[in-house]
């Protein structure tokens, strides 16, 4: 784990040096989490385990492709977004995003990447009209959460004064 990293730079002596990252590795941010990958392949771009891959995005390596529930994205052995080298695999998370126009950053002095929310799963939530998951406090201060209505038709109407 990097060390904290003082709040006010202009206090710190510009000639500090402060270990941030992971050597040999990265640190990647999806969805508010924080995937700490021990070990990535040395090539343009973020290459990881098919392992390392469920963790950050939730998707899994299958015969049929990358998938995450009922979406799967075909895959290559030996393409952009697969390799095998001595004996291990490796996906590219970069070229994944890239294909599935999902939005990243990388921070290259501390080799962070963060990843936006992938398009192709929030057309699937609106073509399947399935509201995601939040909660609520009532006028009375009851937590609602829309889970509650899982199989009920529910009306949710927002409003703001701004």
């Amino acid at each position: 784990m990097p060390p904290a990293i003082m709040a006010y730079p202009d206090l710190r002596s510009p000639f500090d040096t402060v270990d941030v990252g992971t050597p040999g590795g990265t640190t990647v941010l999806f969805n508010d989490k924080t995937v700490v990958v021990e070990r990535v392949l040395k090539e343009p771009g973020l290459w990881v385990s098919p392992e390392d891959l469920t963790r950050v995005n939730g998707f899994v390596l299958k015969s049929e492709g990358a998938c995450l529930d009922d979406l799967c994205i075909p895959v290559k052995q030996d393409s952009d977004l697969l390799r095998t080298i001595d004996n291990k695999q490796w996906f590219s998370i970069s070229a994944f995003a890239d294909l599935m126009e999902q939005s990243y950053v990388v921070d290259e002095e501390t080799n962070t990447w963060s990843f936006g929310e992938i398009p192709a799963k929030r057309q699937a939530m609106l073509t399947e009209a399935h509201a995601p998951e939040f909660e609520i406090l009532d006028r009375q201060g009851r937590v609602v959460r829309m889970s509650d209505f899982k199989g009920k038709k529910a009306l949710v109407i927002t409003w703001s004064s701004w």
